[in-house]
């Protein structure tokens, strides 16, 4: 009995042992960006400590930027995302608020570009509509107002895996507004006449594609409609890149753009 007791007890040990190397080790290469974390003494996670402030936005640039997206999307893939004390951020952020990059992304309810990339309360600003357009005047003005007035320094525009306006306007829906909205796929699915296969929303590589090029598009609307945003990207303050949030791995891939 005693032999069992003391064998139990070694084996809570250890493994108390390994949780704690764990949460220490987890700001790895992948993931060191984190200027400021302790480790939950409970549940040993990583806590995230600071909210953005304008000194620390400041202190970002639009690559550092991208590269704390990266480590965000990376903690929540690997089931590592930060603790996060939202009545304190509440509290913190009253008084103003200092995101480093704004990201626009489909209304998908499964897209939410806070959690996709473990960010906390005042660290993005997010715009979700369906087909994640950005050349509307009301999208481009928010857009400025991220960047030019408020400091972000990064705009993401972020499509997804099996997009449901994309397969609007694959098999050419018709419905109210929504008809409207989907004409302003039609660059993107012109753009996709090349992919093997059936060309409509059955085609899952099709549909992706469409998304995939709407996202190159959108990216294009925005340097040629917004001046505020192309004299930003030009001084070297802002960065603008192109995502695609894959919905059945919760990973999300930068796309490389010119």
């Amino acid at each position: 009995m005693k032999k069992k007791f003391e064998i139990r007890n070694f084996a809570v040990l250890v493994a108390t042992s390994l949780l704690l190397f764990s949460c220490g080790q987890s700001s790895n290469k992948q993931h060191s960006s984190v200027d400021s974390t302790k480790c939950d003494s409970v549940s040993h996670k990583k806590v995230a400590t600071v909210t953005q402030t304008k000194e620390s936005q400041t202190s970002i640039t639009p690559q550092k930027a991208l590269e704390m997206l990266k480590e965000g999307n990376f903690r929540f893939t690997s089931n590592q995302v930060l603790k996060r004390d939202f009545k304190s951020q509440v509290h913190q952020t009253a008084e103003g608020q200092f995101p480093f990059a704004f990201v626009i992304s489909c209304m998908d309810s499964r897209t939410s570009a806070v959690h996709v990339f473990d960010q906390g309360i005042g660290d993005i600003f997010e715009v979700r509509i369906a087909g994640n357009f950005s050349d509307d005047t009301e999208i481009l003005g928010s857009m400025e107002y991220a960047t030019q007035v408020a400091g972000a320094k990064l705009i993401v525009v972020m499509g997804h895996t099996h997009c449901g306006a994309a397969k609007g306007a694959a098999d050419n829906v018709k419905l109210g507004n929504l008809s409207q909205l989907l004409t302003k796929l039609k660059p993107a699915v012109d753009a996709s006449t090349n992919v093997k296969g059936e060309h409509n929303s059955h085609n899952s590589e099709y549909v992706d594609a469409i998304a995939h090029n709407n996202v190159i598009n959108s990216i294009k609307a925005i340097k040629e409609k917004s001046k505020v945003v192309k004299e930003l990207i030009a001084n070297g303050k802002v960065l603008v890149v192109g995502a695609m949030y894959n919905l059945e791995t919760g990973k999300v891939e930068f796309l490389e753009t010119k």
